[in-house]
C-alpha cells in the first residue's frame, strides 16, 4: 500500500470493499433468506459483481502490482459460478425418436392489459408456440380470460389451475401425451403457485413441474431503480427494500413447499417455471438439487430469459432428472411478446 498513490489507494479500497461483497454473494446461496433477506438480493447480481473483479485484476495486471492477487482470488473461487450465467459452448446432440420437447413461458396473461403496445401479441405467441411445436408447453401467468384470443389445439392434453376473481390467471401444462394425473401445491398468501402432471411419455411416466414463484416486482426498464438512485425518495426506497425482502421470504418458503413435494415423487422429474431469482439463489439451489440445468448443460451465451434493460438475467429455468440426457437448449433473446422470454429443451430419457 505504501508504493501506491492516492488514486491507486482509493482503487484498491474499492477493490477491497467488492471482494467483501463478493464472497458474501458467494455463500448467500447456502444461507436462507429468513436471515438475511434483503442482503439476498446481492445473487441477482453476481455476474455483474464477478466482471467488475475481473476488471480490477485486469487493471492491476497492466501495472504488475500484487494487489490483482486480491482479485484473482475472487475469480479463482468464483470459477465454478461462470457456467450459471455464460456458456462458451452450446450442446446439440442429434435428436432420436425417443426425445422429447419441452417449453417454458412465462406468457404475462397474453398481453391482456396491453402492456405490449402492439397488436395480435397472443396470437404471435401461438404462432411462436406452433413453429417450434414442443412436446410439452409450461406456461407460467396464462389467463383463461385472454385465451379466448388463442386456442391450443395442438395439446389434446392439458392440465390447468386457475385462481382470482374477475381476472383468472394461474399455471397450464400442455402436452401431446396423455396425462394421467395431476395436481397443485398452493403458496399461502400469494398469487403464485406451482403445478404439476404426471405424464406418460412411451413406457414411461415423467412427472413435469411448472412453478411461478413470487415476483420481486421489479419493472423490466429498472425505471424504478433508477428513480431512487437519482433521487432522493427514501421513503419510496425503504418500500422497495422492504417489499424486495418479503419477496425473498415467500420465495424460500414456496421453494421448500416444492422440495418436500418432489420427495414423494417415484417418477423421473422435470421442473419448468419463472422462480424470479438467480442462478446463484438459494431457491435455485434448493429446488434445483441434483437435477441438470439445461442452460448449463447445453445452452449458449447468457441465456437471457427475462426483458431487463441494460442486464441479461436468466431467472427462468428447465430443471431435467438425472436420469435423462439433456440434447439442447434454446433461449429466444429476440422474441419479445412477454417480459419474460420463452425457453425450450429437448431431452430423452436414459
Amino acid at each position: 500500500m505504501k508504493n501506491l498513490s492516492w488514486f491507486n489507494k482509493i482503487i484498491f479500497f474499492c477493490n477491497a470493499v467488492l471482494t467483501i461483497l463478493t464472497f458474501l454473494a458467494y455463500a448467500l446461496p447456502f444461507l436462507a433468506p429468513n436471515w438475511f433477506p434483503f442482503l439476498s438480493a446481492l445473487t441477482l447480481f453476481l455476474p455483474l459483481i464477478i466482471t467488475l473483479n475481473g476488471l480490477f485484476f485486469i487493471y492491476w495486471l497492466l501495472q504488475l502490482k500484487r494487489q490483482m492477487i486480491l482479485s484473482g482470488l475472487v475469480l479463482v473461487v468464483g470459477i465454478t459460478f461462470i457456467n450459471k450465467f455464460y456458456k462458451f459452448t452450446g450442446k446439440n446432440l442429434e435428436a432420436t425418436d425417443k426425445d422429447f420437447v419441452v417449453m417454458s413461458y412465462n406468457v404475462r396473461l397474453l398481453n391482456l392489459f396491453d402492456w405490449i403496445p402492439r397488436e395480435n401479441v397472443a396470437e404471435d405467441i401461438l404462432d411462436f408456440i406452433k413453429d417450434n411445436n414442443p412436446d410439452v408447453l409450461c406456461i407460467q401467468e396464462y389467463s383463461t380470460s385472454a385465451s379466448a384470443k388463442v386456442d391450443f389445439k395442438l395439446y389434446p392434453y392439458r392440465s390447468i389451475f386457475m385462481h382470482g376473481d374477475k381476472i383468472k390467471t394461474g399455471n397450464a401444462i400442455f402436452s401431446k401425451f396423455p396425462i394421467v394425473n395431476e395436481g397443485q401445491i398452493i403458496f399461502p398468501k400469494s398469487n403464485n403457485d406451482a403445478v404439476f402432471a404426471d405424464i406418460k411419455i412411451g413406457k414411461d411416466i415423467v412427472r413435469v413441474y411448472d412453478i411461478h414463484l413470487e415476483s420481486i416486482k421489479i419493472s423490466p426498464d429498472v425505471s424504478e431503480i433508477s428513480e431512487n438512485v437519482e433521487g432522493i425518495n427514501q421513503q419510496k426506497s425503504q418500500a422497495i427494500f422492504k417489499r424486495i425482502s418479503e419477496a425473498f421470504k415467500k420465495q424460500q418458503q414456496q421453494a421448500e413447499a416444492i422440495m418436500e413435494h418432489k420427495k414423494t415423487c417415484e417418477y423421473p422429474m422435470i421442473i419448468c417455471g419463472d422462480m424470479n431469482n438467480s442462478a446463484f439463489s438459494y431457491v435455485y439451489r434448493g429446488i434445483k438439487g441434483n437435477m441438470k440445468d439445461s442452460f448449463e448443460v447445453a445452452g449458449k451465451g447468457f441465456g437471457k430469459t427475462y426483458n431487463f434493460k441494460y442486464y441479461p438475467a436468466r431467472i427462468d429455468y428447465i430443471f431435467a432428472d438425472p436420469k435423462m440426457t439433456v440434447k439442447s437448449f434454446t433461449n429466444f433473446p429476440h422474441f419479445v411478446n412477454s417480459d419474460h422470454l420463452p425457453i425450450m429443451s429437448r431431452m430423452a430419457l436414459e
